[in-house]
């Protein structure tokens, strides 16, 4: 097995630029740490909240080996993860460690794995996997491209992840805006009819709120409805073109 620094952070930073998702930016890590170790199988394992899943992978090996791991919850590319390790397995016919994966490993042609940490330092964590068929495969080999790929690979999902994070806080602002759209006019409503302040007309509907035991929102959607005969409308939030 051969490593080189072939891939520098210009080209993974061109990998982000053409893929159009996560999972394809971490397909071409895969395919990309493949090429440089010339082994038999790599793969990404991404975990979040404690459910483990193969985003990507290559060669025929990787997503079996990495699933038979996921099965027993327990295995090299799992503790790597977890632990923010690197572990590596010299001979799967000599490992004790993770119960019968290393033989199962070794019936499908592996005597040999490598797993790099990911840490996005958010709730998501993973790890880099490398498989090979003969034993030591990566013990004199030089793994700084590879430690580079994983961590192009943290950064990636970290800032997927404030992406994620960015739209869902967007989304709810946008509910909270709709709410409160929808209580103003209740509470136009109310005031018109009692001849009340805001706050008195606030104070009477949180009152049938909490004695009818629905939200506050849901007891103005009600009214708006059943005076105009149709649900109230929401202003539009979105940026007009």
């Amino acid at each position: 097995m051969s490593s080189d620094n072939t891939y520098d952070s210009a080209s993974v930073m061109q990998w982000l630029l053409d893929t159009e998702s996560l999972e394809d930016f971490l397909q071409s890590l895969a395919d990309a740490a493949l090429e440089l170790t010339r082994t038999e199988g790599a793969g990404v394992t991404i975990e979040r909240d404690h459910r483990p899943l193969t985003v990507a992978s290559a060669g025929p090996p990787a997503l079996k080996l990495d699933e038979k791991q996921y099965g027993q919850d327990d295995g090299p590319c799992l503790h790597s993860a977890r632990t923010g390790e690197e572990v590596a397995v010299e001979d799967m016919l000599r490992e004790t460690r993770w119960g019968d994966y290393p033989a199962y490993a070794a019936a499908c042609g592996i005597r040999s794995s490598l797993s790099l940490p990911i840490s996005a330092r958010t709730h998501t964590t993973g790890a880099l996997n490398l498989y090979a068929g003969p034993p030591h495969a990566f013990k004199d080999a030089d793994l700084s491209a590879l430690r580079s790929l994983a961590a192009q690979a943290t950064g990636a999902i970290a800032l997927a992840q404030r992406i994620a994070d960015a739209q869902e806080f967007a989304e709810q602002m946008q509910t909270a805006m709709q709410s409160r759209g929808v209580i103003d006019q209740a509470l136009g409503v109310v005031m018109g009819q009692r001849r009340c302040t805001a706050d008195e007309a606030f104070g009477i509907l949180r009152s049938a709120s909490q004695h009818r035991n629905i939200k506050l929102r849901d007891l103005c959607t009600e009214l708006i409805t059943n005076l105009t005969g149709q649900p109230p409308t929401s202003p539009d939030l979105r940026p007009r073109p």
